[in-house]
Order: structure tokens, then C-alpha cells, then sequence
């Protein structure tokens, strides 16, 4: 009852605010100030204003919870290790050891000469056309790069 006479009375205020600045001929300033003095009302019949003071009563509860009780304070501690234990992997996944096919660590570039005796040798046929120039050129690019 006292919220819905709270939220009344703002839209009413805002809205006679909203009327004499459209009186001084300030039209879109005017518009912007109807509109937010209607949310008060609006967030009432929507039931909103109940559902955020649930939700502050909610988070009150919790902050008493997280002084009083031990059991938040180790949730704290797990939540803690797991971010740390996240980051340790990720750290090490960066640090550029590959895993091999067997499973075990291998140093980055060492499969590269295997992949290199995979090529076949491009014909002296293709590399004089004027059609595949620009071929040669990206072959170059990627002869640079190692693939």
C-alpha cells in the first residue's frame, strides 16, 4: 500500500515537471522526462519494485551468512583454488610444450622436417605460365612461412 502511494507520487511529480518544461517549449527534454517519471508506476504494476526488495533481503542475508558462518568462508577457499589451479594450466598450456602422439611432451618444431618431406616439387611447366604467376608468388609466401 505505501509502495504503490510512493510510486504514484513520483510519476505525478515527474509528470508536472515534465508539463512545465514542455510549458518553457523544451518539447524533447520534456518527452525524456515523461517517459522516466512514468517508471515508477510502470515498475510497480509490473510487480518489479517487490521482486528488487526480495532480491535486497536475499543479498542481505547472504552478507550476514558470509560473516557468520565458516562453511561460506571454505566455499571462499574452493572457488579460490579452483581459479588458481585454472590459471596454472592455463600458464602452463602457453608456455609452447606441445603433446606428441604418444602422449608425451615434445618441443615445439620437431614433427616440422617430417612435413617437409611430404612436399612434391612443383613442374618447371607451372612456374613459366603467365596463368599461375601469381601461384608462384603465393608459393613463395608460403615456402616463407613453412607450410
Amino acid at each position: 500500500m505505501l509502495t504503490s502511494t510512493v510510486c504514484v507520487a513520483l510519476s505525478a511529480a515527474g509528470l508536472v515537471i515534465a508539463l512545465l518544461t514542455a510549458y518553457r517549449r523544451r518539447f524533447r527534454r520534456a518527452t525524456m522526462i515523461a517517459a522516466a517519471a512514468l517508471l515508477p508506476v510502470g515498475l510497480y504494476m509490473t510487480g518489479l519494485v517487490s521482486l528488487a526488495g526480495t532480491v535486497v533481503r536475499a543479498v542481505a542475508d547472504w552478507a550476514a551468512d558470509l560473516v557468520f558462518k565458516p562453511s561460506v568462508w571454505a566455499g571462499f577457499g574452493v572457488l579460490a583454488l579452483s581459479v588458481v589451479l585454472y590459471v596454472l594450466a592455463r600458464v602452463g598450456r602457453s608456455k609452447g610444450v606441445a603433446q606428441g602422439s604418444a602422449g608425451r611432451a615434445v618441443a615445439p618444431g620437431v614433427g616440422a622436417p617430417a612435413l617437409a618431406q611430404g612436399k612434391k616439387p612443383v613442374p618447371k611447366a607451372a612456374k613459366t605460365d603467365p596463368d599461375l604467376a601469381e601461384f608462384g608468388e603465393i608459393e613463395e609466401i608460403l615456402k616463407r612461412r613453412g607450410i
